[in-house]
């Protein structure tokens, strides 16, 4: 460790010029805080944290009609336990629960169709949320509900996919980021190609990443190698768990269930492609298909700087809520709510204690 700091230090003096990576992972973020690595970097590294959260990117919109979904007769709404505290327009799922609606908090979609399947006169939804990582799961699920005719159980499909928020990201002129810390999760589904075209349009390097200390390390002293060559590329440091082709058999799974589709961003906006829908053999399964939840569409939250944040455009202390009106007991951005947030992050372990 001390050797790997010592020469990410003597990179820094060979390149000659300040640097900014961004970790687009939110468990990236809170590793990085966890282990101290700001604090044993050289000065001129900045690191910024990206759109690798899903709680923080999940739009008020969506959670507005997941809580109108909640409020159907006869639904049992099941969701990740995260998901809970992320602002609504008026209130969040927490809420609308002790407001005398059924969710329920799980830790995987099969559960939820296990519910289904003890309930046969109530419909079960399931709050679809995540990236790569937690789709191939919820198709799974799909294909499980019909294999066992369980035709009380659906989704509601809030996934979305990462690399074509990368893309965004590099096609705003106000992020400027030098290279990217990929997400060890993520990569371990959809492997290496999926990033390639930040190397091929955008000439800026990028490494995928594990979660420790050390693994962060080796991955920004790869990225600076980089940088001091003047190459691009895309390396894989997380060999252990990510193969260069990822997990075929994963992405086939999420491509018999879903399609790809523009989504909405908390703070971001619209995507194009950076979200997935059901296919039409699935399409009965849709929530969004079985209930009207046609809501009104609100703007984000007045003086709340998560957008900007997801995009490396801001630190969270250059937020005028962050500390303020926004805290972890009670946040008014989504970036403060989940643990993976970058607010919440820095909060808990730099500038909130």
């Amino acid at each position: 460790m001390k050797r790997l700091i010592e020469n990410i230090r003597l990179m820094m003096k060979k390149l000659g010029r300040p640097v900014r990576l961004m970790e687009v992972c939110g468990t990236h973020t809170v590793a990085i805080f966890r282990h101290g690595i700001r604090t044993v970097l050289p000065d001129g590294i900045l690191l910024l944290s990206g759109p690798g959260c899903p709680v923080c990117v999940t739009s008020i919109e969506d959670i507005d009609k997941a809580i109108k979904i909640a409020g159907q007769p006869g639904v049992i709404l099941t969701t990740f336990g995260d998901m809970l505290r992320v602002p609504g327009s008026c209130k969040n799922l927490q809420e609308a629960r002790a407001d005398g609606a059924d969710i329920r908090v799980l830790y995987s979609p099969i559960d939820a169709l296990a519910i289904a399947e003890e309930n046969p006169e109530r419909s079960v939804v399931f709050f679809a949320t995540g990236f790569e990582t937690t789709s191939p799961s919820v198709a799974a699920t799909l294909h499980e509900a019909d294999r066992k005719g369980i035709n009380n159980f659906h989704i509601y499909p809030n996934h979305k996919l990462v690399p074509p928020a990368l893309r965004a990201l590099l096609g705003d002129e106000r992020v400027k980021v030098d290279g990217f810390i990929l997400p060890g999760h993520v990569s371990t589904i959809i492997g290496k190609k999926p990033y390639e075209f930040i190397s091929r349009e955008y000439k800026k390097p990028s490494v995928i990443a594990g979660f420790e200390a050390r693994d962060i390390l080796e991955t920004i002293a790869m990225l600076l190698a980089r940088l001091i060559k003047g190459e691009a590329g895309v390396e894989i440091q997380y060999v252990r768990a990510v193969r260069a082709e990822g997990n075929p058999r994963a992405i086939s799974l999420i491509k018999t269930c879903f399609m790809p589709v523009d989504a909405q961003w908390r703070g971001i906006g619209t995507i194009a492609g950076s979200g997935l829908s059901l296919r039409e053999e699935f399409r009965h399964r849709d929530a969004s298909k079985l209930f009207d939840i046609t809501v009104k569409s609100k703007p984000d939250i007045k003086g709340c700087a998560c957008g900007d944040v997801l995009k490396g455009i801001k630190i969270p202390t250059d937020c005028p809520l962050y500390g303020k009106k926004c805290t972890p007991e009670n946040p008014v951005g989504a970036c403060m709510v989940s643990t993976e947030g970058s607010c919440s992050a820095y909060y808990k372990y730099e500038a909130g204690t």
